[in-house]
């Protein structure tokens, strides 16, 4: 009798270093909201905060290095990444610690990425590869929005408040501008 021997893609693989700590951001959001809106814990909140986006760059050095990348780590990442700014925008807008107009400005821009999934479908794509812009543009968020939460403490209000700003626009601008990217290579893709 003989054994057939079945090759599994590395890239189907699920249970993997990477995609352990984006599953543990995922799990974070909601403690970050009940840290920030109901004991309003800010410190605990920050170190959240500086926690997830170390685990977001490290999870994708992991990959890298241990050559973990999987199909699922494409997608939860960025996926733990959205709802990381989503849910501290909507946190830190609760608080009036940023205006409401920034959710906006991030949030249309999610519209308009929405937008694009049928278009991928088409093409028989579930994503599009992430870009340095993107990389750039999360970056600066998940690093502008604890600072912003950091300057409502006593003592670090004046520089956190003026670099969590900087890092935040930059952000918001670096966004966009990946956004605008990511319909122009949608567009590109044959259908």
């Amino acid at each position: 009798m003989s054994s057939v021997t079945r090759s599994v893609d590395p890239e189907d693989r699920i249970i993997t270093i990477p995609n352990l700590l984006s599953a543990l951001r995922l799990l974070g959001v909601p403690v970050f909201l009940w840290l920030i809106l109901v004991p309003q814990a800010d410190g605990a909140a920050f170190a959240l905060l500086v926690l997830a986006g170390a685990s977001d760059w490290l999870d994708g050095y992991l990959a890298r290095r241990l050559n973990q990348r999987s199909r699922i780590g494409v997608l939860l990442d960025p996926l733990a990444d959205r709802l990381y700014i989503g849910a501290t925008l909507i946190g830190l807008a609760l608080r009036d610690i940023v205006p409401w107009w920034l959710v906006v400005v991030l949030v249309l821009r999610e519209v308009m990425l929405l937008a694009l999934v049928p278009r991928l479908r088409r093409s028989g794509r579930v994503a599009l590869p992430v870009t340095y812009v993107g990389k750039a543009a999360t970056f600066a968020l998940l690093w502008g929005f604890p600072l912003l939460l950091l300057s409502t403490a006593e003592g670090y209000g004046g520089a956190a408040l003026a670099f969590g700003w900087a890092f935040a626009l930059w952000g918001a601008f670096l966004y966009w501008w990946a956004g605008l990217r990511y319909v122009q290579q949608a567009f590109a893709l044959p259908d």
